[in-house]
Order: C-alpha cells, then structure tokens, then sequence
C-alpha cells in the first residue's frame, strides 16, 4: 500500500476580507438536516507540463485564497448547533504531500479503497465540526502526475455547489480577471422549521465484514448497446440505465449470498431542485425519492428503468405545484419515510446519487489541462452507488461499495461485464 509524508500544512486566508455584514450566514434548512461529514472528491492529472512542483502548489494556492473570498462561508467556522456559519475568514486547509508510488499504481488498482492515499488520513466522512469546511490536498506521485482532492463539509454543500465551487477555483486558476458569483441565500428559500433535526440521526449498526468499493466504467457504446437491449422503455436517460443494471447486479449478489432468498429492495435516489431555486444558489437543495422490488421480477431492466421514470417525473410534477414555502416540507417527508424504511430493516437499501452532466473533466482545468480521472473514496455505508461522468462525458463510471462477500459474487456478474468494465488508466 502507498504511504504518505506530509511536505507542508498551511491555512489559507482569504484575499479579501469578509466584509462585516456577510460575517453571520445563516443555514439553510437544508443545511440543517445533513450530516455534518467532508464530501470528499479527488481529481487526477498527468505530470503538467511546463510547472514544477513549486508554481502548481503557487497556482493553487493564489487561486483559492482568491475563490474563497466568494465562496467565504467556506473559510469560517460553523456555530450554534450547526445552524448558522460565523464567516470569520479562519480559511481552508491546504496540505502539500509526497506519496511513493507512480500514479497508476492508485488507478490501475481494480479496488478502489486506494485512492484514499490521496486524502488526509481519515478525514473523508468524519465529522466537519470544530476545523476548516474546506480541507484541500495537493498530492506529488514519484511518476510526475499530481492529484487534488478536496473534502468540503455537506453542511454547506450539496453535490452541485461543491462542483461550481471547483469550476469556479479552476476558472480563477485559468483567468486572473475572473470573479465568481455564488448566492449564499439558500436560507431565504428554505428557512428554518421543526420536525427535521433529528431526521439524520439514524444510528447504523457495525458492518459485520469490510466494506469494499469498485469503479465501472459503462462507455457510450455500451450504453446505447444496454438501451438497445431492453423494452417498452421510451428514452431512457444514461443514468437511468446505468443505475438500474448496477442496482439489479447488487441484488442479484444480495441474493445469491443469502442462499437465493430475494429480499425486498429499496433505492433511494437524489433530485436536484434547481432551477426551482436559482442556479447560483450554493447551499444543500435537493429532494429524495425511492424506488422499491418486492420481488425478483421486479429488478428487470426494463421494470426497474420503468419504476425510475415513472416516480422521478411524479416528483418533479409535485414540485413543480408546490409554494416555494411547501418544498422543505416535502422533501423533508420524503425523507422521513426513507429513513423510516432503513429503520425497520424491511429492505435492501440502496443510496444512489448521480454527479452526471456537470461538464467536471472541462471544468476542473487549472491550467494544466483536464484531469484524466475523478473519483471519490470508498464511502463508509454499504450499498452506495455513485455516478460520474466518464473522461469523455459520454459514457459513464460508477463507484459502488458493498459488503467484501456480496462483492465477490457482484464483480463475476456476466450481465454486470457485458456492459460495463473495472475502471482502469494507462498513465506513462
């Protein structure tokens, strides 16, 4: 395993002060009712050409004392029973490491829990209270290549705020004369309103075995070749084919581990509610829904893309019909019942979330060029699905983590690698 030595750890000011009256951000409800975990994301690049390690660790650092005097709740320090950011511009965490391997090494790895080298040691997932909301690596591999990875609490950012954060660091890195616009409003949105402190604080029980991550890759042609193989489905979305063949393939080997018994299987699933809210708004806003198996037939391709679609656009139409004021209750109801489900062990359940068509490898660029890869660490709840843009941003790689014994039978599925393949690199 690759290990790590620590070149330097320095905090990050902000270029500009945050002024007086910005210094007191209120979360929003949204905010209020998620984790207070790192999200984190890692971003790898072939050895830039032209910079030594001296300037990409100058140009990253210039740039994102610069991005954060806009994204300034980002450099405070969040208070008062995580209701609210004292934007006290104490800055981000920015550390310079050496790891001793080549890069492909990490990604050529078929088991994706290396990639976490890349991180500081245990940070990704833990608790974001009492230090930075931004924790940012800069990691040099004996080869050249270089990764940044990033952990940005949730309690101030969902999915899309964090990837508008690095594609405006990046834009700042590119254009000196650029200046970002973020909103921090979400709270004039979704106000503060009982019933939904307590809705995460479900308590899970120990894993009985490790949990294990893998990386697939769907490339566009295979995408069009699943599409092609299933029914009476009108134009399903690549999500929406990706997630339905990686869901059925995990409970295939869910199944299959507990001796061809099918357990009911519940997925839920991430909407973002923008634009029901500004684009620019940064903040948590989205909503969840859940599709549900109660049998084997149920997990069909084309029954289970069906489900997707069907529940999908009824949520959306019920927002669409909703008040601005009615949309934190709902999504907060949507949740309870999630929760509810996960309480009562009825289901197999399935957290999936998509990062697809936010245009991440053109707009994580900080001068450098793109990054060949994007991935994230093995997360620390079973049976997560997440899905990325592949480097084309016409296919797709899917990160999913399950239980060490269910993944042994889940990786041989010849459904599973008909379509899709483990998710390699070949760096020089």
């Amino acid at each position: 395993m690759a290990s790590s030595t620590i070149l330097s750890r320095k905090m990050i000011k902000l270029l500009s002060p945050t002024p007086p009256s910005l210094r007191h951000h209120n979360l929003s409800f949204m905010d209020c009712i998620n984790l207070p975990q790192y999200s984190p994301f890692a971003f790898f690049y072939p050895k830039p050409e032209n910079y030594n390690k001296n300037q990409i660790s100058q140009i990253l650092e210039n740039s994102l004392s610069k991005v954060l005097s806009s994204y300034y709740p980002f450099a405070g320090q969040i208070k008062d029973n995580n209701t609210y950011v004292d934007c006290d511009d104490t800055g981000a965490e920015y550390l310079n490491v050496k790891i001793n391997c080549s890069m492909s090494e990490i990604l050529n790895n078929p088991c994706n829990d290396v990639a976490d080298v890349v991180f500081q040691q245990d940070l990704p997932w833990c608790s974001a209270l009492n230090r930075s909301p931004v924790v940012v690596q800069l990691s040099h591999f004996d080869c050249g290549g270089i990764a940044v990875s990033a952990c940005v609490s949730h309690k101030i950012a969902d999915g899309y705020s964090l990837f508008k954060f690095f594609n405006d660091w990046g834009t700042t890195a590119r254009h000196v004369d650029f200046k970002p616009s973020p909103q921090f409003n979400a709270s004039t949105f979704f106000p503060l309103m009982d019933g939904g402190s307590n809705i995460m604080s479900i308590k899970f029980s120990p894993e009985s075995q490790r949990l294990v991550s893998r990386m697939y890759n769907f490339s566009s042609s295979n995408l069009t070749r699943l599409k092609n193989s299933i029914t009476g489905i009108q134009n399903p979305t690549r999500v929406e084919l990706a997630t339905a063949l990686i869901h059925k393939c995990g409970a295939t080997a869910s199944m299959e581990n507990n001796l061809g018994l099918f357990k009911p299987s519940l997925m839920s699933q991430v909407i973002n509610l923008r634009p029901l809210i500004p684009l620019d708004t940064i903040g948590n806003a989205t909503c969840v829904y859940s599709t549900i198996a109660m049998t084997e037939n149920e997990i069909e391709l084309s029954n289970y893309v069906a489900q997707i679609q069907k529940v999908k656009q009824q949520v959306r139409n019920e927002l669409k019909n909703l008040d601005m004021n009615q949309i934190a209750p709902y999504t907060l109801e949507k949740m309870k019942g999630i929760v509810d489900m996960m309480e009562k062990d009825i289901f197999d359940i399935y957290l999936s979330s998509s990062l697809c068509n936010f245009g991440l490898y053109n707009k994580t660029n900080f001068g450098w060029g793109r990054p060949i890869k994007i991935t994230h660490p093995k997360c620390p709840m079973k049976k997560c699905i997440m899905l990325f843009d592949d480097p084309s941003e016409e296919g797709i790689d899917v990160l999913i983590t399950l239980p060490e014994d269910e993944m042994s039978i889940f990786q041989k599925d010849k459904e599973l690698l008909e379509f899709a393949s483990p998710t390699v690199e070949s760096i020089k």
